[in-house]
């Protein structure tokens, strides 16, 4: 067929643009992603390790890895939970550690073969569906044993593990999206050669059959596999009624993306709901905040009223009696830092209360009329909806651990006879911890969806729904 040269030069000059574009832009991405991804996990299970959920590998050192392998997904007795995943969590360092400091990052060395092998890997645990409900035994566990590890974090460090999830569900989308780019290259490079191949080997005119191909295929690419599929394509391509158009659209996805059209765009609405569902959890804290605040306020009366000297006694008459505006009061709170160390920081609980109550007030609108509500933060941009989440979270991270403190402090710090009287805020601290970690989950699951339309619009491809 006559246009068959000219389509092989034309796809040749586009695979050599291509290979370019993709060292220069895609490849250094890739290997930056892997990094985030390797560091990520590597917080993960150094606190697995650190709890004592899994052991460490008595072998780890001593493995050699020659070559990207997925760690073992079947499942297995309860019994042998330790064992297995001891093993299999350390080996998924160890192929993630090889995958980034020890692999080649060029085009050339991303054959199909070890791209399906490192989209193995990324998905030994699924993170872009890190729930309990999950189906894969590895990701189960991992997910346990992340609520486990977040159960005792101070609030930094419970950050760097929610960060760490969220960044290792972001990089798998995007680490994928590469990995298809890279995977559509080598297959028409794979066409290309082979093409040209059969060209050489068989007389110009003739219709070829895939079973003449396969059986003098050893002779015309020795040492390459032979890909049923992909020679299916090659003679749709250059020897089918529609193989023109075909050609076309090989060229087209190695020379640019085709514009969607507004029906295949991908509804804004469908990542927005991520971030009102994670509003709305913030939301359903307001009647746990009032409940604290009540407890606060009983606790703080009990303390002002312990047992004071005559002296103490008749100052305090004396202000009342002339309306003397009394002191602010101030208490001097100790906390754990994230270095393990004690400090103490002085929080009046006057601005502290009212701004409590001024976080009850803004919240409880959320859940007064739900379908009302949800319909104005329909309204609003993602990027106004983003800022008042992660406005929030860090919120609520920064007053559990103030109200912690003060539990503690008014535990410790009023008589001896009364401590009974104290009402203790630990199941409300609770649900607090428990409402923070899943908005930010709702912000991950956000954050990684919008990378992976992206990466996929890139493609050209509809977003999955």
């Amino acid at each position: 067929m006559s246009e068959l040269p000219d389509y092989i030069k034309s796809l040749a000059d586009a695979i050599d643009d291509r290979r370019q574009w993709l060292e220069e832009s895609e490849v250094p991405k890739l290997k930056d992603d892997l990094r985030v991804f390797q560091t990520s996990y590597s917080v993960l299970y150094n606190a697995f390790l650190k709890k004592g959920l899994v052991n460490e590998d008595p072998y780890k050192q001593e493995a050699k890895v020659r070559e990207i392998q997925a760690p073992d997904t079947s499942n297995f007795p309860e019994g042998e939970k330790m064992e297995k995943l001891s093993v299999r969590f350390s080996d998924f360092d160890n192929q993630l550690d090889f995958l980034v400091n020890f692999y080649q990052y060029n085009v050339e060395f991303f054959t199909m073969d070890r791209i399906k092998r490192i989209l193995g890997l990324i998905k030994f645990i699924d993170w872009t569906h890190f729930s309990p409900n999950s189906v894969s035994i590895n990701t189960y566990y991992a997910v346990d044993f992340t609520r486990q590890v977040r159960g005792y974090l101070d609030p930094l460090s419970l950050s760097l593990i929610n960060e760490s999830v969220c960044n290792l569900s972001k990089t798998t989308g995007s680490v994928i999206a590469s990995l298809k780019l890279l995977a559509n290259f080598d297959r028409e490079l794979y066409k290309l050669n082979a093409r040209t191949a059969i060209i050489e080997a068989f007389p110009a005119g003739e219709t070829l059959t895939s079973v003449q191909i396969k059986k003098r295929f050893p002779a015309l690419m020795p040492g390459v596999s032979y890909y049923p599929d992909l020679i299916e394509e090659i003679l749709k391509e250059d020897y089918s009624s529609g193989g023109k158009e075909l050609r076309k659209a090989v060229i087209k996805s190695l020379t640019g993306v085709e514009k969607k059209d507004e029906k295949e765009t991908v509804s804004e609405v469908s990542f927005k709901q991520h971030l009102i569902e994670g509003i709305q959890t913030i939301g359903a804290i307001s009647h746990i905040l009032a409940d604290v605040a009540l407890k606060l306020d009983e606790n703080s009366v009990l303390l002002a009223h312990k047992r004071l000297s005559l002296r103490q006694k008749v100052a305090r008459f004396i202000k009342k009696l002339f309306h003397k505006e009394e002191e602010s009061v101030v208490y001097d709170l100790q906390y754990v830092d994230h270095t393990g160390n004690l400090s103490v920081k002085q929080v009046n609980f006057s601005v502290l209360r009212a701004d409590i109550d001024k976080r009850i007030k803004n919240l409880s609108q959320f859940t007064a009329d739900k379908d009302s509500t949800a319909a104005k933060l329909e309204a609003l941009q993602e990027n106004q909806l983003v800022t008042f989440l992660e406005k929030n979270i860090r919120y609520l991270q920064s007053l559990h651990k103030t109200l912690a403190a003060m539990d503690d402090y008014f535990k410790t710090n009023v008589d001896k006879d009364d401590r009974s009287r104290v009402k203790g805020i630990k199941p409300e601290l609770s649900t607090i911890k428990a409402t923070f970690i899943r908005a930010n989950q709702k912000r991950c699951d956000y954050t990684a969806q919008k990378e992976e339309a992206a990466q996929f619009e890139k493609l050209g491809i509809t977003t999955p729904k």
